[in-house]
């Protein structure tokens, strides 16, 4: 169930250490920054982002094939990895829900309409259910479209959502993801202006009135980089906010797609680091992270790319790579 090569060995090139915490040296991808923060999280361990990369899967193809992959979500007990991407022939904003197996094998799908752009999802494992948590209810019917509420549907391949439950309406601009270790789900949407993550167990949560209690915590998004970046997904585990930007690129020698740490006790960047995993794609553009954990106990942290066979070529194709070394 999504295995993949072990990493082994550290690399701590352009680290230095800082108070007790890892964290960039400057000129590697931009200053650290520190957001505001209010949370009681209980500390955890969290991933080296400087460790390798490994394969999970190459080159899969998805049901929407001339649309890239955006968010991604594990159910690891049930041995299920969910993509979600943009309708081919769509107005821009209907999402299609792809379920894949670990070799990347699509074996179920469910589509959205008027959902948004797929950006970040999540899922809740029940039993042999999964329930899927992604935008709805877009605030424009094209490309610009992004979503103003979550949803909450067991995914049920082949037909469209029911029994569905809203979350956060009248939101602007979210999204979600989940950390299936610690059984949470990490909400992101402009507050105010700014991009504002609130974290809350499952534990907590209200379906009838689609409510959560007991928030865990609150922070806003640092300044990544030069803050020109390209925004391109997150996933949560334990204490840390991941985070992925970068764009696509022809050429690996121009790639920027960084892979960054953040504690959500502080709302401090703890470590920054230029990923190049699959830089040998043709136009590799970062799409999506998402945490799992194997049937042996590792825990994984998972990047997805989107990829083409030819710089032509209309077709984009799904890829993910994993880090497992945890400090």
């Amino acid at each position: 169930m999504f295995k993949a090569r072990s990493g082994s060995g550290l690399s701590r090139r352009g680290l230095l250490k800082a108070g007790g915490a890892t964290v960039l040296a400057a000129g590697a991808g931009g200053a650290l920054t520190v957001g505001e923060a209010s949370a009681a999280v209980p500390a955890s361990k969290r991933f080296d982002l400087s460790t390798p990369s490994y394969d999970v899967f190459r080159k899969a193809l998805l049901h929407e094939k001339h649309h890239a992959m955006q968010g991604m979500a594990f159910d690891p007990g049930n041995g299920h990895l969910f993509i979600s991407q943009v309708r081919d022939g769509s107005s821009g904003d209907d999402l299609c829900i792809n379920r894949l197996d670990g070799s990347g094998k699509v074996t179920g799908t469910m589509h959205l309409d008027n959902a948004g752009h797929g950006v970040s999802i999540g899922v809740e494992p029940n039993g042999k259910d999964s329930f899927v948590w992604v935008e709805c209810d877009s605030d424009a019917n094209d490309d610009s479209g992004r979503g103003t509420a979550l949803a909450r549907f067991k995914f049920v391949d082949g037909e469209a959502p029911s029994g569905v439950k809203k979350f956060f309406t009248g939101s602007k601009t979210i999204t979600c993801a989940t950390d299936p270790v610690n059984k949470r789900i990490l909400v992101r949407r402009k507050e105010s202006g700014r991009f504002i993550y609130r974290l809350y167990d499952f534990a907590g949560m209200d379906v009838e009135n689609g409510t959560f209690t007991d928030e865990l915590a609150k922070i806003s998004q640092p300044k990544l980089g030069d803050g020109s970046v390209t925004f391109q997904g997150y996933a949560v585990f334990g204490s840390y906010l991941y985070t992925l930007d970068g764009e696509g690129h022809a050429d690996p020698a121009d790639i920027d797609s960084f892979v960054t740490a953040t504690d959500l006790n502080t709302g401090k960047v703890v470590e920054r680091f230029l990923t190049k995993a699959g830089k040998s794609l043709v136009f590799r553009e970062p799409e999506g992270m998402a945490v799992t954990r194997t049937s042996g106990g590792e825990v994984r942290l998972c990047l997805g790319f989107a990829s083409r066979t030819s710089i032509g070529d209309i077709d984009r194709y799904a890829n993910v790579f994993q880090k497992n070394v945890l400090v």
